[in-house]
């Protein structure tokens, strides 16, 4: 299958922001307002009804979308579809490895949470009655982790779920007359947090663990929030950062869905540069 691929380095600075994006303040030089390095490739496996490795600086996740006719049987008769995610790490995908959940016999907490993470986010820009008694399984597997994997899997699960349904509408199986009938928003998210005193967007795995702040945000692109997970992890935040926090996070999840945007809007095999994307 041909691939799609979405290169972004993002802009610099808004003018939004404020004074301390006028020089990069951050060990990989970037502004505190800037994502890492982004693609989006879509096709990425034969295999899947939709399928994508989205990368994020050095983090890089695998979602691939499965689609099955027929719903669970507590779901049957009802007239909706589901849509559900499972997220899992490759043993060698940190600096060191760690053993298969499958081989241990027992799923971590963390892998629970994070699946019902993304599934969740998923359903809440999905029109069950319109994808009809169809079930959509996205696998999200990290190949290799660098801060900030559930976001970069939410983000490309979408994605791989928008395929999903196209195929789903191309074999019939799916009554709906476009994509836009049964995704009724797009969702992504990002990594925000507090390092050295400064808010900044997009954590590797270095400033994550410095930050006295961290923080998940899940948006959908109507400017609402599906989830906000923030920890302080040194002293107490207060009400005035975590707007800060909420807005750079906002930024961040807007590029995102332009980004999602063009991929699914160019025809598989299609390249959009980092160039085009400064452009819009």
């Amino acid at each position: 299958m041909p691939r799609t691929t979405v290169s972004s380095m993002t802009e610099t600075s808004v003018a939004s922001q404020s004074s301390t994006s006028s020089a990069p303040s951050r060990a990989d030089g970037r502004h505190h307002d800037e994502h890492r390095p982004i693609r989006i490739t879509r096709g990425w496996t034969k295999n899947g009804e939709g399928s994508v490795l989205v990368e994020f600086g050095d983090t890089r996740v695998l979602c691939v979308a499965s689609f099955t006719e027929g719903v669970p049987r507590w779901r049957k008769d009802s007239g909706n579809g589901w849509v559900t995610a499972e997220y899992a790490m490759l043993p060698r995908s940190t600096s060191e490895r760690s053993g298969r959940e499958s081989v241990r016999g027992k799923i971590g907490g963390r892998t629970h949470e994070i699946s019902r993470l993304i599934g969740r986010s998923l359903r809440t820009v999905v029109n069950t009655k319109k994808l009809g008694e169809n079930t959509i399984i996205v696998d999200c597997d990290v190949l290799q982790a660098d801060g900030g994997t559930r976001t970069a899997a939410i983000t490309g699960a979408w994605v791989a779920l928008h395929d999903a349904i196209q195929w789903g509408i191309n074999k019939k199986a799916v009554r709906a007359k476009s994509t836009t009938d049964v995704l009724t928003d797009n969702v992504a998210a990002i990594s925000v947090g507090v390092v050295k005193g400064i808010p900044v967007l997009d954590l590797p795995y270095v400033e994550d663990v410095a930050a006295e702040t961290d923080m998940n945000v899940v948006g959908v692109g109507s400017g609402e929030l599906v989830e906000v997970q923030g920890t302080a992890e040194k002293t107490p935040f207060s009400r005035s950062e975590l707007n800060q926090l909420l807005d750079l996070a906002q930024l961040g999840i807007d590029r995102l869905i332009t980004l999602q945007n063009i991929a699914v809007g160019k025809e598989l095999g299609a390249t959009t540069s980092s160039d085009e994307l400064n452009k819009i």
